[in-house]
């Protein structure tokens, strides 16, 4: 079927607006290259082709609107770059989010140490479970909860030389039971 394109626009809108699908359909050959051209202005060719898709599928939807009747050309071309903004920050918003995603991921992914570190924090805890009560209790005070040797002393009721005894035979033990993860500790052990 031929299409007229030069039937004015008010004539298509008025008849889109009445269910005239012959009308639709000569309005999008009449626009469809245009809007997509400008569409371009913004987005890729693809998704410009989306867009105006869009927007006459969204027309021949609604054309039972009393709005559609007093429509012109002009309102395409606004409602494609409105679409075309709207789908820019969208894309924005999904690509930041991707990006960051991505660091994130890779970060983890290219940091050798994290898999090891896992293994490494398991490894200390077991280690530490297996020290003596006396040795333990002294390096977790001084390691973790930062209290020097004098601090111990007093709470264990202890001279600070033997706490300074029962911290080295700790770290002693320790460096033994953990010597394959020397290489990446620097925990002062």
């Amino acid at each position: 079927m031929l299409y007229n394109t030069n039937i004015p626009d008010d004539i298509l809108f008025g008849n889109i607006a009445r269910g005239d699908k012959n009308s639709f359909d000569t309005l999008f050959l009449k626009y469809y290259p245009m809007l997509c051209a400008y569409a371009t202005e913004f987005v890729r060719f693809e998704e410009a082709q989306e867009v105006v898709q869009d927007i006459m599928v969204w027309l021949w939807e609604n054309r039972n609107q009393p709005i559609i009747e007093s429509l012109h050309k002009n309102y395409l071309f606004k409602a494609v770059k409105s679409k075309c903004i709207t789908l820019i920050r969208r894309n924005e918003t999904n690509y930041k989010a991707i990006y960051n995603i991505h660091e994130s991921l890779k970060e983890q992914a290219e940091d050798p140490d994290i898999y090891i570190v896992e293994e490494l924090m398991s490894n200390i805890e077991k280690a530490l479970a297996r020290l003596p009560e006396t040795y333990r209790e002294a390096f977790e005070m001084n390691r973790f909860q930062h209290k020097t040797y004098n601090e111990i002393a007093v709470i264990l009721g202890v001279s600070s030389k033997t706490v300074d005894y029962r911290i080295q035979q700790a770290l002693k033990i320790l460096r033994k039971e953990l010597k394959e993860y020397l290489p990446i500790l620097f925990l002062g052990i």
